[in-house]
């Protein structure tokens, strides 16, 4: 794979798509041809980025996922690397098919995905990291902020591993000012801080890599409740943790100070009742912001009605 940031899949039209007529205003003041592709990209192409040209659209991460992340890059003892299937998985590849003492996450020809480029499905495009085209051709990413950092902080990563993304919106025809507007009213960024503290675009990290976030702990514990209280699926609001963990703040009785969470056994109570508090919201109920329950993709069903183990 060619290390470019963007891809015209030729083979696979119904994947890309290039608008009939490119934003002037969008192209005239793209720094590079490859912004200035970007400019023309449709929303549904798939396009490649490297990660040090990605924006981030939030100003913090959940550091309890990207250690866990880090740790099975580390030490994992799956049979491939969780590193080179996050990757394949998260490029709509369906997960990785081989690797071997010489691949690496910062050349993608150095191992090899279940699906081919070009062959992609549209169950394997289901967990794809999103993007949306801003002004000049600039790349917002909306989704994978804490997958892709954990690529840029592996030791075989970096900020120059090109990463497959697929264009949610399509906004580099707007000023700086309408922009923002519109982000704000698609919800496709999050402007409060690890405190749920507001802050505004201008506060907002310019590079992915974990020095440029602040650690919120609410937002990792709903990472590790996914599949338990809530699905993480396509169609749900963006950053679903982050509504969740305002809502675990307001929470009456459920405190974090209650539970020893520097233990697994404080930790896994903790998560327990979280879960299953979420699950027991009906599905009009207003989580944070006028986003509902089941817009979050509450589950019906605690751990999805299997009896808890471990």
């Amino acid at each position: 794979m060619k290390p470019v940031a963007f891809v015209l899949m030729m083979s696979c039209p119904l994947l890309i798509g290039m608008t009939e007529s490119a934003s002037a205003a969008c192209v005239d003041s793209a720094p590079s041809a490859t912004a200035k592709a970007n400019c023309l990209v449709s929303p549904g192409a798939i396009v490649e980025s490297s990660l040090v040209d990605l924006r981030p659209t939030q100003p913090s991460l959940g550091f309890d996922e990207l250690h866990y992340r880090l740790g099975r890059f580390e030490f994992g003892k799956d049979k491939i690397n969780k590193r080179f299937d996050d990757w394949c998985e998260s490029s709509g590849l369906g997960g990785a098919e081989s690797a071997n003492a010489q691949s690496r996450l910062s050349d993608a020809a150095s191992f090899t995905c279940k699906i081919k480029v070009g062959a992609e499905t549209k169950a394997s495009m289901e967990p794809m990291k999103t993007v949306v085209v801003g002004p000049r051709g600039q790349l917002y990413l909306t989704d994978g902020h804490h997958t892709l950092t954990s690529f840029m902080e592996a030791k075989d990563g970096g900020p120059q591993t090109i990463v497959r993304l697929r264009v949610t919106h399509q906004f580099g025809n707007l000023d700086e000012t309408a922009f923002w507007d519109e982000m704000k009213k698609a919800r496709l960024v999050w402007l409060r801080d690890s405190e749920d503290r507001d802050i505004t675009p201008a506060q907002l990290p310019t590079n992915l890599g974990l020095k440029n976030f602040g650690d919120d702990k609410y937002r990792s514990i709903f990472y590790f409740g996914r599949d338990i209280g809530f699905k993480q699926l396509s169609d749900n609001a963006a950053f679903q943790e982050f509504y969740y963990g305002s809502w675990l703040r307001k929470h009456p009785t459920l405190k974090l100070d209650q539970y020893k969470i520097h233990t697994l056994e404080g930790y896994l109570a903790l998560l327990k009742d979280v879960t299953q508090a979420l699950v027991a919201l009906p599905d009009d109920a207003i989580v944070s912001d006028g986003v509902t329950a089941k817009a979050l993709g509450r589950m019906a069903q605690w751990n999805g009605g299997a009896p808890e183990t471990g």
